[in-house]
């Protein structure tokens, strides 16, 4: 085999082009099993194996700087540089992220697991070059997709001012995660049609230079055109046409349902993990379109990940106009929310966490200032959710929590969240979000009858005294084991809480628990610096109310076993008792009850 004696880019550079073919036939075997015993992005990869050879065998790394866009297309350009045991052998294929890494090899360049970055930030590492009077290379690759990114968009606006060498490979497989939606893309399909010879090119409109391949998957064609615009002295785009997850029939044929895979078997494409229960996916889509089917002001709106609502193919095709897909653009997504509810449609816009951090902005200023009644459903906002560093979401609740006039709500059940989306949908006075929780779906049967206007109003479900334990959302159902543990480690029956709100406080509730309450337990699925329970630490500040905050230490976790950071975040019934019984003995010389409670503790 040609892909174990890999060991850096210049070997590459030593074989023939009919080895070449051969090594390209070599990774695609590599990926396919690695990807079906372990998972990872498919499709972006399957096609982008020629051009990772061809940019090899032309370029210098790492004096020529290669940028991945979101790092889906990574995992070749990963093994030729000296990470292919990670694609070869099964014990080494936890050895390597499934992003680019600067921590890994000197080859890679940014952590990116966001779209739409790698213009942007090439543009930043060529004026460097520039300034530091170096040459070199510098060269962006970024998908089809992510050119519907507004950042991808910002930086070919400033790369083609860059009178100097800056070289962006566009991969067009016509698709996104699911298909492109965007008039960019017509200008696309007009330059494939046309081999690249339209009038109408976006790419030239911005004072680049433009080589069209057609032929994208085929290794001689792309070192051809790579050859062209190596040392090139203005910036310029080689557009490339390929297959997403080519060489494996069955992606090639289904390129959505194979951009991203879970272990499968290679013969049928069947997974070999399959999960029969619901998750809020499926249940918000079976909700969605039965509300659409009665109201035709309901619309769902999606920035490029449409199955986080459900909304598959056919589901897609099922709602028809009330379903809008605005691509890789979480800004316009909300933008785009706040005029239709100004103009009197009912939008719900479905999100992952980690990228609601990208529409901080128009949050804020295009939704929040006009109080216009749009709904933002945030998904795998959780500790239980994604786990790549580039995709973790703990980091919604401090961002969202603290934006004026946003009503942020936490489900602790399917029928709350049922309830809280239907509320939502409805009422006219409020932009409002829902985090959707963590974790397999809780359904407890009970009809949810709370008037979620009353804004900030908690509900005590289980009454106690001495400690009060407040758990929102997800973390609501460990609040209650926390408080069957104590009461049976103790004797002490603590008052559990369900808050439903992470934007505003319950003062009377609060107040009320000072009358027979010392210690105050919060916990939440999220950051703690800026989170929910820092709110109510900073209510009782001037009181002699104990808090103990319990959520997830603020840093850049990756690949994270879930037990050992429940563990170090003392995120176990066990933990928080331990401390409930610690930090009680201190409180008892200061508290009336305090010969009563001792008694029990000890």
């Amino acid at each position: 085999m040609y892909i174990e004696n890999i060991n850096e880019p210049k070997d590459v550079k030593e074989l023939s082009m009919p080895q070449l073919e051969v090594l390209a036939d070599e990774m695609r075997q590599a990926l396919l099993k690695r990807a079906s015993k372990h998972g990872g992005h498919f499709g972006p990869n399957f096609g982008m194996v020629e051009a990772t050879i061809a940019l090899h065998y032309v370029f210098d790394s790492p004096k020529d700087k290669i940028v991945y866009d979101v790092s889906h297309q990574s995992y070749p350009h990963k093994m030729l540089t000296g990470r292919k045991d990670a694609y070869l052998y099964e014990e080494h294929y936890d050895d390597v992220s499934g992003f680019t890494n600067p921590k890994e090899s000197e080859h890679d360049f940014f952590t990116i697991g966001h779209t739409s970055t790698s213009v942007s930030l090439a543009c930043g590492l060529a004026k460097a070059r520039d300034l530091n009077g170096e040459d070199g290379n510098v060269i962006a690759v970024i998908g089809d997709g992510s050119l519907s990114g507004g950042e991808a968009l910002e930086g070919l606006d400033v790369a083609g001012e860059m009178n100097s060498n800056f070289i962006v490979v566009v991969n067009d497989n016509d698709m996104s995660i699911a298909e492109n939606h965007g008039g960019i893309y017509k200008n696309l399909k007009l330059l494939r049609k046309t081999d690249g010879q339209a009038q109408c090119n976006l790419f030239k409109a911005m004072n680049f230079d433009y080589i069209y391949v057609d032929k994208g998957n085929d290794v001689t064609s792309l070192i051809e055109a790579f050859k062209q615009v190596k040392d090139s002295k203005k910036p310029v785009v080689v557009h490339i046409k390929t297959l997403k997850g080519k060489g494996y029939e069955i992606a090639e044929h289904n390129k959505e349902k194979w951009h991203f895979c879970a272990p499968f078997d290679i013969e049928t494409g069947k997974p070999l993990y399959t999960f029969d229960g619901e998750d809020y996916s499926s249940v918000t889509n079976v909700y969605l379109l039965d509300k659409m089917k009665k109201d035709s002001k309901v619309v769902a709106i999606t920035a490029g990940t449409p199955t986080i609502m459900g909304f598959t193919e056919d589901k897609r095709k099922e709602a028809g106009s009330q379903f809008v897909d605005v691509g890789i653009a979480e800004e316009t997504a909300v933008a785009m929310a706040s005029g239709i509810a100004k103009n009197g449609g009912k939008p719900v816009f479905g999100v992952y966490s980690t990228f609601i951090q990208r529409a901080f902005d128009q949050i804020s200023q295009d939704l929040c200032i006009d109080k216009n009644p749009a709904t933002i459903v945030t998904f795998a906002g959780s500790v239980y959710g994604m786990n790549d560093v580039t995709h973790i979401g703990l980091q919604d609740i401090p961002m969202m929590s603290n934006i004026p006039n946003l009503v942020y709500l936490a489900p602790t059940t399917k029928e709350e969240y049922l309830a809280m989306l239907d509320w939502s949908i409805e009422q006219k006075d409020y932009p409002v979000a829902i985090k959707v929780p963590g974790g397999q779906v809780v359904s407890d049967g009970k009809i949810v009858s709370k008037d979620f206007s009353r804004l900030n109003t908690y509900e005590i479900t289980e009454r106690g005294s001495d400690v009060a334990i407040i758990g929102l959302g997800a973390f609501y159902h460990l609040g209650r084991e926390v408080a069957t543990l104590l009461k049976e480690t103790t004797g002490i029956a603590a008052t559990v809480i369900n808050p439903y709100y992470i934007t505003g406080l319950d003062e009377k509730t609060l107040n009320d628990l000072k009358k027979n309450h010392f210690a105050v337990i919060t916990l939440e699925d999220g950051f703690l610096d800026g989170g929910f329970g820092q709110k109510i630490s900073g209510f009782y500040g001037n009181t002699d109310m104990k808090v103990l905050n319990y959520g997830i230490k603020t840093e850049f976790l990756d690949r994270y076993n879930l037990e050992k950071v429940l563990r170090d975040n003392h995120l176990t019934p066990k933990q928080i008792v331990e401390d409930i019984k610690e930090n009680l003995l201190k409180k008892l010389k200061k508290y009336t009850k305090s010969n009563q409670t001792l008694k029990k503790i000890k």
